[in-house]
């Protein structure tokens, strides 16, 4: 019994001995998340009479560069030809800007590094470290502030260039598109921004989406935001701005053949109703029909009656009428494809669609045959759409119920006499109990008419372009799902939102989303009010907040 005990605690003693020996793996303590901190600068931070030709930023730890040419915003602005950063790769505790071009005498001169310098372990950034110089005796120290919002979209893009020119006796409004500015900035990764350095003066101002990086407005391209006076400092320090995409200037491209009946019309920018011209001989029996792609900026141009080798079109390019010939080479076969255009179930308010591939000019409803979940057959007829791609089926649509679409040959007839083979295509409808209702009031002051507009998926899906009485807008029968509204204020009363114009100053009609989105749920109704004078708690998500967000005195931009 004795000799049992003490075997006993030998083990004991062995096993937490055992235990004690064991090692545990190493942490390798927190994560590191300080940014690197700036030492010293050589020549020092805001030096005056500047005349190095370089100037060195050096850092605690090791830094290496990031997207350097994205982040990097020099204002005035240098070509990436006038200076040299270091290092270009690698790490190092020191970030050297060589000058490789003489500076503009008696200017401040920033160099915002934006989030480009990050430690090179853990890529923790140094956020929008400046650093001034000045070739004069002084350093500038007047600033414009503000916020960018897009004129039209909820969500506003990031790295917005803003745009500083001085009002002499050579300014035009025309300078945007050929002439630098002598002040740049940028909002960088936020929709915010902040001049500094500046001097006292009267300017023109600008916020540009530059995507091309050249610091011109490309009108095709480019969205502006402006505003429509001339600013003067120290003054004017507080400036919204919203940017808008032009109307984008028209102008054809090339023609090209597709095949022995089709010929593709393609052009840049809004066309409305631009005019071109079929200018060949063709005989009698020729005849042509003109559709628009629904993807792309394109004219399909149709035609039969005639075996030729080419045709000629007369186009306005560059202000003068010129003959364009497309020769009939290389012929991509085709022939009339018929699906359904109507995806998944078919909302009660919606009419079943399908869509060719040819334009379809005939139809004949006697070879149409709805049926029901009991296979009883319904009255339907179709109805070509207006740009001859889509056909309209109409029939009475009612909850719960499943149907069988069926088109028998010559239903359909496109522009050649061709048919459809016999087709047949399903759809069904949910029950009223799997669908929502959003019941929405609306309050707005404007001595403008409005257009209201819900949206699923940045999508369009139910408008409202006349007014409602009370207005009271409903919104009925609706999937399961999360929605957006967005306001439009239809100054011209077109009834849909237009764009501005940077050259007649005009400013883009007014747009406002309702602050929250609207989570819908089936056998729900939602009852709200969309208020735009008390449009919150989320008043960021507006596209049309007016307030400009506090900048911090340490600056984000420059």
């Amino acid at each position: 019994m004795k000799f049992g005990l003490n075997i006993l605690l030998l083990g004991g003693l062995l096993l937490s001995t055992i235990q004690c020996a064991k090692r545990a793996s190493p942490t390798g303590g927190p994560r590191d998340t300080i940014p690197p901190v700036l030492v010293n600068a050589s020549p020092k931070m805001n030096t005056v009479f500047f005349d190095k030709e370089e100037f060195v930023l050096n850092f605690n730890e090791y830094i290496t560069l990031k997207d350097l040419s994205k982040q990097l915003i020099v204002s005035p602005p240098l070509n990436s030809s006038q200076y040299k950063v270091y290092p270009v790769t690698g790490a190092s505790k020191k970030v050297t800007l060589k000058l490789l071009d003489t500076l503009m005498d008696n200017t401040t001169y920033t160099f915002n590094f934006g989030e480009s310098i990050t430690d090179f372990n853990e890529s923790n950034p140094s956020s929008y470290l400046t650093y001034t110089l000045s070739t004069g005796a002084t350093i500038d120290s007047l600033y414009i502030k503000g916020r960018i919002t897009d004129a039209f979209e909820r969500e506003t893009e990031r790295f917005i260039s803003l745009q500083l020119y001085p009002i002499d006796s050579t300014f035009s409004d025309s300078v945007i598109y050929n002439q630098k500015p002598l002040y740049v900035t940028s909002t960088l990764d936020t929709t915010i921004y902040r001049f500094q350095n500046l001097k006292a003066g009267k300017y023109s101002i600008i916020a540009l989406e530059d995507k091309s990086g050249n610091y011109f407005f490309d009108q095709n391209m480019d969205k502006i935001g402006f505003t429509e006076n001339i600013i003067e400092l120290p003054q004017d320090s507080i400036l919204d701005f919203r940017l808008f995409k032009e109307r984008s200037n028209f102008f054809w491209d090339k023609p090209y053949f597709v095949n022995d009946h089709h010929i593709i019309l393609a052009y840049y920018g809004d066309r409305e109703e631009e005019p071109f011209k079929m200018v060949s001989d063709v005989p009698e029996s020729f005849e042509s029909l003109v559709t628009k792609s629904r993807k792309t900026d394109t004219l399909n141009y149709w035609f039969k009656g005639a075996e030729l080798d080419s045709l000629k079109f007369e186009l306005n390019i560059q202000d003068s009428l010129q003959i364009k010939t497309v020769k009939f080479k290389n012929p991509v076969p085709d022939s009339l494809i018929i699906d359904k255009f109507t995806t998944g179930s078919l909302r009660l308010q919606n009419k079943f669609e399908l869509k060719a591939n040819l334009p379809v000019t005939e139809v004949n409803s006697d070879q149409l045959i709805v049926t029901n979940r009991d296979t009883v057959q319904i009255p339907a007829s179709l109805k070509i759409q207006e740009n001859y791609d889509r056909i309209t089926v109409d029939f009475n649509v009612i909850p719960n119920d499943r149907y069988q679409i069926k088109l028998l040959p010559n239903a359909l007839v496109d522009f050649w006499g061709n048919t459809n083979d016999t087709l047949v295509f399903r759809t069904s409808t949910k029950k009223i109990e799997d669908y929502g209702n959003i019941f929405l009031r609306v309050q707005h002051q404007s001595p403008y008419p409005f257009i209201i507009e819900l949206l699923e998926n940045n999508k369009v899906i139910r408008r409202y372009d006349t007014p409602v009485e009370g207005n009271n807008y409903a919104f009925e029968l609706l999937d399961s799902g999360k929605y957006r509204v967005r306001l439009i204020e239809d100054t011209n009363e077109n009834r849909q939102w237009d764009t501005g114009n940077y050259l007649q100053k005009i400013q883009p009609e007014k747009v406002i989303y309702f602050w929250k989105e609207i989570d819908l749920r089936a056998n729900w109704d939602m009852n709200e009010t969309f208020n735009t004078s008390q449009n919150h708690p989320d008043l960021p998500e507006s596209a049309t907040a007016s307030d400009v967000l506090e900048v911090p005195d340490n600056p984000i931009q420059q």
